[in-house]
Parts: C-alpha cells; sequence; structure tokens
C-alpha cells in the first residue's frame, strides 16, 4: 500500500456541480476529481485515485505557517477556501455555474475566483488534465490568458487575467493577491470559438446567478423541524448528484474510492441504482421537492416502459443517467488507486445481478407520488402489471441482495420483504384508483410472502429476522421493516430483533450492514460502519419509542460528517470517512431519520 502523500482524506472535500456532472475540491484549493461533460464521463482530474497519473487542477498558496478552512456560502453550493497567514489572508470561490440545467449539452464551466481579503498572498496555479482517466494524450496550445488543451473529441479551454505558461503538457500560472484584488479563471468545455470572456461584470453575473439559482431551490422546501441545517446541507448535495436532463440520482459523485484503505471494494457509483432513486423520493417529497420527485419518476417510468424480455427481470439494478445500461466493469491498471487501493474499478459489474429488492422500493416511489397526487397513468399502469405478475412468479428466486453481494444467490429475506413491499402498494394503488388488476392473485402471494418471511425469516434461537433464511446472520437491511410497514415496531419479534441488532451490529451508535464477523461478499478484507444503516437505526429507534437513544444516536452521528456537513458511504474504526464521497444514499437516509425523530419528539 502506498503511503497517504498525495491523498488528502476522502472527508477533506467539498462538491460543486451543475447538474450534469461534479467536481471534488480538497481543502488545499485543488480539484482532484472532475468527469466531463457528465458526471458518469471518465475523469479529466482524477488525481484523487492516483496522484502521479491522475490529473489535477490546484489553486496554492505559497509559503509557510499557511491554513486553510473550507465552508459553503449559506444554502448554496458555492464553495470557499480560505487562505491564512501572517502576511496575509486571501480565499478562492468555487463555483460551477447553472444554466439550462434540464438540456444536455457539452457545456461545463468551472469558475475559480482567488480575492485577496487582507495583506499579501502570492498564488500558484497549475492545471494538468488527464482525460479519459489517464489514457488518453492531449495537446496544449496558449495564446497568453488562454490555453486550449484538446483529446478527441474533449477541448477545455483555460481563461485568466494574468499570463499562462505551458510546462510540457500543463499550464501554469503565478499571481499575488493584495486586499480588494480578484484574479479568475474559468475552465470549460464545449465552449467552441466562443470562451468565456472574463471581466468584472460576467464574473459578478455568474455568481449571482449561481448564488440566487440555489437560494431559490432551497426556498421551496417545506421543513422546519429541528436540524435544519444539515437536512438542507443533504438535500442540496442529493440535487447536486442529480443529473438534470434525465431526472436521475447517481450514488455517489466517484468511483473507485475503498471501503478499506488498501482492500479491493473500490466500486463504482457513478450511475443510477433504482433502490437508491426510489428511496429518494421519499425524502424529496417529505421536503416538498416535489418537482425532483416526479422528475425520478418519470425516469423511472422509461425504464418500467423499455422491460426486458426473453424471462430476464423487467428492470436492470442500476443504468448510467441517460437510462442506458452500458456498463461494462473494468479496471485501470494503471491507475495505483486511493493510497494504493486497488484494483480501480470503473462501470460496475453488479448491474446485471437479480436484487428483487428493488420492485419494492420501486413500487413504494409510486404509491408515496400517488399518494401526492400524482398519479399513475394507463400505460405505466400496465407496466407495472406486467413487473407484478414478474414478482409474482419469481420472488422465491435466490438473489444476490442489496448489499451486492459477490458471493453467490440466497434466499435474502429483504428481498422478499421489499417483494412483499411491491405487491402490497401494487394492491393499493389498484384499490384506491379503481385501477384494473388480478387482485385475487397479488393477494395471495403477497400473503404467501408475509408467512415466508415470519416463518423462514426468523430465527428462534436468536430471537430475530436474519440475513436470508436459514442463516444466524443479521442484516441491517431489515431495520426498514417497521418503515415499509410489514410489522409494527412495538411487535415483539421486531422489538426482540432490535435487541439482537444493538449486541451485535451497533458500535458505539455506529452501524454494521451486517454481522462484520460474517461477512457474505465473497471479498478479502474488512469494512466500515454503512453511514445510511446508522441513519435507519436512528429511524427505528424513534419508531419503537426509544426516543432518547434514538437522539443520542442521530447527535453522535453528525459528529462523523465533515466540516462541510457531507457523508461518505461508511465510517471506519477510527472516525474516518471511507467508500465514494459524497453518497446520496447516506443524505437521504439522514433527511429521512431527522423528519422521523422531530416528528415523534414533537408529538
Amino acid at each position: 500500500m502506498s503511503s497517504s502523500e498525495g491523498y488528502p482524506p476522502i472527508a477533506e472535500h467539498g462538491l460543486i456541480g451543475d447538474l450534469q456532472t461534479a467536481a471534488l475540491v480538497a481543502t488545499d484549493g485543488t480539484i482532484d476529481w472532475f468527469c466531463c461533460p457528465r458526471i458518469d464521463s471518465p475523469s479529466v482530474f482524477g488525481s484523487l485515485l492516483d496522484s502521479e497519473k491522475g490529473g489535477r487542477f490546484s489553486v496554492s498558496a505559497v509559503g509557510d505557517g499557511i491554513v486553510t478552512k473550507q465552508m459553503y456560502l449559506p444554502d448554496t453550493a458555492i464553495l470557499v477556501t480560505r487562505f491564512l497567514a501572517e502576511s496575509g489572508v486571501a480565499e478562492v470561490a468555487d463555483f460551477m455555474p447553472i444554466e439550462n440545467p434540464g438540456v444536455a449539452t457539452e457545456r461545463r464551466r468551472i469558475v475559480r475566483v482567488i480575492r485577496g481579503v487582507r495583506g499579501s498572498l502570492d498564488f500558484e496555479i497549475s492545471v494538468e488534465p488527464r482525460f479519459d482517466y489517464g489514457r488518453r494524450g492531449h495537446t496544449v496550445e496558449i495564446d497568453g490568458d488562454h490555453a486550449r488543451f484538446a483529446s478527441g473529441s474533449v477541448v477545455l479551454d483555460l481563461t485568466a487575467t494574468v499570463p499562462l505558461e505551458q510546462v510540457d503538457d500543463d499550464v501554469k500560472a503565478t499571481v499575488t493577491v493584495n486586499e480588494g484584488d480578484f484574479s479568475p479563471f474559468v475552465l470549460e468545455s464545449g465552449a467552441g470559438d466562443a470562451p468565456t470572456v472574463i471581466g468584472q461584470g460576467e464574473l459578478l453575473r455568474l455568481f449571482d446567478e449561481t448564488r440566487d439559482y440555489w437560494h431559490s431551490w432551497l426556498h421551496r422546501s417545506t421543513y422546519r423541524g429541528r436540524w435544519r441545517e444539515i437536512v438542507h446541507r443533504s438535500a442540496i448535495t442529493l440535487k447536486l448528484l442529480t443529473y438534470s436532463p434525465s431526472g436521475a440520482i447517481v450514488a455517489a459523485a466517484t468511483g473507485g474510492l475503498p471501503e478499506q484503505v488498501g482492500g479491493e471494494r473500490n466500486w463504482d457509483y457513478r450511475y443510477t441504482w433504482v433502490r437508491d432513486g426510489s428511496f429518494s423520493v421519499r425524502a424529496l417529497l417529505a421536503l416538498g421537492f416535489d418537482d425532483e420527485a416526479v422528475g425520478f419518476a418519470h425516469w423511472m417510468r422509461d425504464r418500467a416502459e423499455e422491460k426486458r424480455s426473453d424471462g430476464a427481470p423487467p428492470l436492470n439494478i442500476m443504468y448510467r443517467v441517460d437510462g442506458s445500461s452500458d456498463l461494462v466493469e473494468e479496471t485501470l491498471d494503471d491507475f495505483d488507486g486511493y493510497r494504493g487501493s486497488r484494483p480501480v474499478r470503473i462501470g460496475n459489474g453488479a448491474a446485471d445481478q437479480l436484487q428483487l429488492d428493488i420492485y419494492g422500493e420501486f413500487l413504494d416511489a409510486f404509491a408515496l407520488l400517488d399518494e401526492r397526487g400524482y398519479f399513475v397513468g394507463d400505460a405505466a399502469w400496465s407496466d407495472l402489471v406486467g413487473i407484478i405478475g414478474w414478482i409474482c412468479d419469481n420472488w422465491d428466486q435466490p438473489e444476490e441482495g442489496i448489499w451486492e453481494t459477490r458471493g453467490g444467490q440466497r434466499p435474502f429475506v429483504y428481498g422478499r420483504l421489499m417483494c412483499w413491499v411491491a405487491l402490497d402498494r401494487a394492491i393499493r394503488l389498484a384499490v384506491n384508483r379503481s385501477l384494473p388488476a388480478p387482485l385475487d392473485r397479488w393477494t395471495a402471494e403477497r400473503d404467501n410472502l408475509y408467512r415466508e418471511i415470519h416463518d423462514k425469516g426468523w430465527n428462534d434461537e436468536l430471537k430475530a429476522f436474519v440475513q436470508y433464511q436459514g442463516s444466524d446472520v443479521l442484516d441491517a437491511s431489515l431495520l426498514l421493516m417497521p418503515m415499509t410497514g410489514f410489522i409494527s415496531p412495538t411487535d415483539p419479534k421486531w422489538l426482540s430483533t432490535l435487541d439482537a441488532m444493538d449486541r451485535v451490529l451497533v458500535s458505539d451508535s455506529l452501524v454494521y450492514r451486517y454481522d462484520p464477523k460474517a461477512s457474505p461478499d465473497g471479498l478479502r478484507g474488512s469494512e466500515g460502519t454503512f453511514s445510511l444503516c446508522t441513519f435507519w437505526y436512528v429511524s427505528a429507534l424513534a419508531r419503537s419509542g426509544r426516543l432518547a437513544e434514538a437522539r443520542l444516536t442521530f447527535e453522535k452521528m453528525l459528529t462523523y460528517a465533515n466540516h462541510l456537513g457531507l457523508f461518505s458511504e461508511e465510517i471506519g474504526t477510527t472516525g474516518e470517512q471511507l467508500g465514494n464521497f459524497p453518497q446520496a444514499f447516506t443524505h437521504l437516509s439522514l433527511i429521512v431519520a431527522a423528519m422521523d425523530l422531530d416528528s415523534r419528539l414533537n408529538a
């Protein structure tokens, strides 16, 4: 495993974006992850996964004793990195203008503005693109304060107000900022023959429009409960992870970050999971962001319409943001990986797995939208009827499960639970809207699932529901049993299951996704606690009446957020953030947990 030199902690980053792609900015002022022109496109800056070969866009103050701080401008996705030294103080504002977010374009713009606050500071700027994950070379042309990088069909223009210098295949600049000085840099793709002309008026326009966009968007939130600041930061993060032209929400902004430093659980999360996106509908509707929830529902509707044939499951478990399913997994053999964590994977080989739970989350999202007054149309209902028919025929199949295990298929209890949810929600839709459906069959299969879960998913020795039939492994996904309505949160069988999870899965409020001593995923090494599972645990505690424990667990979990209120996928044994960053599933689970807990504390 390589040293940590050149690799900032995962948590030491902020996220900026324009609703078609996103970039990570480290606390030292380096953009070390950026994919262009879409969030699931190949990387242009990827030093997060290889500090030597990945590429970066760095803005760094020169001198001794420099301290950096990072913050978002309130209620926006404009990131400010501050540099403080005895000689002076300056800050870099990073943002991506949002223009026609619903129209897919090639034009992306990263605006970086260095501003002198007091005294004087010297800065070095280095733009080092490495196209296609460092696999493609590029050309550089410089004309004074304008540079152009070209690699195949991807062209990037860099515009500044200071002279630019070519050094090998990179572009560098130096600037000294005094109090009141501004030094902007704009990197853009898809500019053609008209790259941005930097002037104070244009910069102010871009800044004001970006700030006003986020203020206007967040103003739509209807949430007025406790922990509003972190809830709203989570909402902005979900929005940043949304590809607006299709309404798809990606699982995370990154791929290849490790669940264990030096380990092999390094997956690509820049895609849209049916499960994660469906869960987001609950969070978005609860906050009052109906447009985003409906936008994702339209994306889901299109996937249902495509329904696969030849007896295959009707849905893939994940897709690209445009709905395509080309997710062939490959490894970047020339990349060292984050702090030596190899292999670095792009694409995702789990895309064709059988995961039965996605149908329950899918139908639950449609049921929530129906309750809000967004009714299912005739064509969509016909597609849903076909999906439910497939579930009736196949719910008893072994599968890979919610955690995408690669250790073989099993009869996972969570998969059965969510098949019960799919049937239950479909029956409700049919009855409430007088929609045509084979209700006798659906009801019979739903009831069969109920008995199957209670009889075969229950381990009488452990007095708990378990991960798969016949096992003695506990699984945090079953924390959702009360939330789905399958079991009362005060049912003795549920309370004893929760007690068993307390003993085995919970470590000082943090929650493992399954028994860490009985990993079923077929991979070497270990992993941290799963942040989304901790928030599920908060909801389960709150629903079961353990409000004091729920509140303490929630408050403790918030201390693991990074300096900006962002979470990756996991928390390691020493409190470090692990896995892809930031993770949508964690943030939407935070929103739901906060609302569950707040409503019960007010009761």
